[in-house]
């Protein structure tokens, strides 16, 4: 049997990707997008060897039934994967919940497997300008595409969050505030900053770089009334 779909790797159990709940997380191979601040490069070649063969993974999933509340689909970008939604429904039918973690930048792909999803996790890397958006990317152009996505969860019902990783070599506190703007504008309800921790790369980043926009209280009080709910995750 053909997988259907591509598998960079696997947490067995973990309490942080899914709020709330105890989940298996699937990474996912392949992303279009290369964000300077990516933990996940290995993942991004769409192309590279697939090493997990699915129905393994679903035979692990059946030993947890009972255990685990829920499977996160992450990456990468799962967008990528056209058998995503088949792959959901196999595990929902197992009685999981199921997570998405995603940039947006497929949104037709998004309103496929959205029937299927419990939560979303939705990175917003930038303020919604077009060239700010390419440099936080990586250089690709799919802020239409991500505005797009937003759109489909702001106006359905799926429970969702945003959150944004706060990488100092591209991003600005101005920045983040102009992305609170945009998103409270389109009806945000959930919205994290995430600190970001220098890639190997990255040799010129401090400690005090990353943390100088949670050191912020304006900052820090705005986007408290701005989101009903609001944290920080270092």
């Amino acid at each position: 049997m053909v997988n259907p779909i591509k598998i960079g790797g696997v947490e067995t159990f973990s309490t942080v990707d899914f709020p709330d709940k105890i989940a298996a997380v699937a990474f996912l191979q392949g992303c279009p997008w290369r964000c300077p601040f990516c933990h996940n490069a290995f993942l991004q070649n769409t192309s590279a060897a697939d090493h997990f063969i699915w129905e393994k993974f679903v035979e692990f999933l059946k030993s947890r039934c009972g255990i685990l509340d829920g499977v996160v689909f992450s990456g990468g970008e799962p967008l990528l994967q056209n058998g995503l939604a088949a792959a959901m429904a196999e595990v929902k039918a197992l009685g999981f919940l199921i997570g998405l973690h995603t940039g947006g930048c497929r949104p037709k792909h998004l309103a496929e497997v959205l029937p299927l999803v419990d939560w979303v996790g939705f990175d917003v890397k930038a303020p919604f300008d077009r060239e700010k958006y390419k440099t936080a990317v990586g250089g690709v152009d799919h802020l239409s595409e991500v505005q797009e996505s937003l759109e489909l969860l702001t106006s359905g019902s799926i429970d969702f969050e945003c959150r944004t990783t706060c990488d100092p070599r591209i991003l600005t506190i101005a920045d983040i505030y102009k992305i609170a703007e945009e998103l409270a504008a389109r009806g945000v309800k959930k919205y994290f900053l995430q600190k970001y921790r220098p890639v190997e790369s990255d040799k010129d980043s401090t400690d005090a770089d990353c943390e100088h926009f949670f050191l912020d209280d304006k900052l820090s009080a705005y986007l408290r009334l701005q989101f009903p709910i609001f944290d920080i995750r270092r």
